[in-house]
């Protein structure tokens, strides 16, 4: 029974669900080093990273669609940028949970989706999980939907700046080049998206690096986009752009 079963899979005739990312579980990771130890950057893609310093594990935007979290390891603390269904994921929020263990940090209108979270705003400054956290603004100022309305409204979601030591890391979220961005200070390591229409071109995403002068810059969420064109326009700014798999 078991050889027909396998033939039958392989002709066609039975379909088995595939989900690459999650089979093969197989994830590139940077070491940034710190005064206070390692810190391992995890890119699972598109806006989910994994972080882990110091004993703990951060998970940022967590989603089923880039991996099986069942499989990694479960969250000392959760960022959630946006309500966004690529970036929320309350069943990979579940599978992550530590119960009483976990923090999660996540917007007001995230907050609707799932319970027991930190609800943070933009410019709040908390020390959450023995680590101190910055909610930053993210909003489109160009890209609009048809109905005039932007496709990230200001207020609504948050990008975070984590501190790591002596190590400054900002995810940006999912965000155009905004004037608030030139308030950021020290940022050693920046994460910002690269995807029409909801959020930079090469040129924003560029114009928004010179703006805080990042040491290494991560294009991240970046879709089909040709990210040759950010290590262009940047090849002269002292930024070093890593391309990672973060469509």
């Amino acid at each position: 029974m078991k050889i027909i079963l396998f033939l039958l899979i392989m002709v066609g005739i039975i379909s088995v669900p595939f989900f690459p990312a999650a089979a093969a579980q197989s994830f590139v990771t940077d070491v940034i080093k710190t005064n206070a130890g390692d810190l391992q950057i995890t890119f699972l893609g598109h806006g989910s990273l994994m972080l882990s310093w110091g004993g703990k594990v951060i998970q940022v935007d967590p989603v089923l669609q880039v991996a099986d979290y069942s499989k990694l390891p479960q969250a000392d603390l959760i960022l959630i940028t946006h309500d966004h269904p690529d970036h929320l994921d309350a069943k990979a929020i579940e599978m992550l949970t530590r119960s009483c263990k976990t923090t999660i940090v996540l917007t007001e209108t995230c907050a609707a989706k799932v319970k027991g979270g930190v609800i943070m705003k933009n410019g709040d400054v908390k020390t959450l999980a023995d680590m101190r956290i910055e909610a930053v603004p993210v909003y489109n100022i160009v890209h609009m939907r048809s109905d005039g309305k932007p496709y990230h409204p200001k207020g609504v979601g948050n990008g975070y700046v984590l501190t790591f030591g002596d190590k400054r890391v900002y995810v940006a979220g999912d965000t155009e080049n905004i004037p608030e961005m030139k308030n950021l200070s020290a940022i050693d390591v920046a994460f910002l998206p690269m995807n029409l229409p909801y959020t930079m071109t090469p040129e924003m995403a560029a114009a928004a690096a010179r703006s805080f002068n990042p040491r290494i810059l991560y294009p991240y969420h970046f879709g089909e986009t040709d990210t040759r064109k950010i290590v262009d326009l940047l090849k002269d700014s002292g930024i070093e752009v890593r391309i990672r798999n973060m469509k």
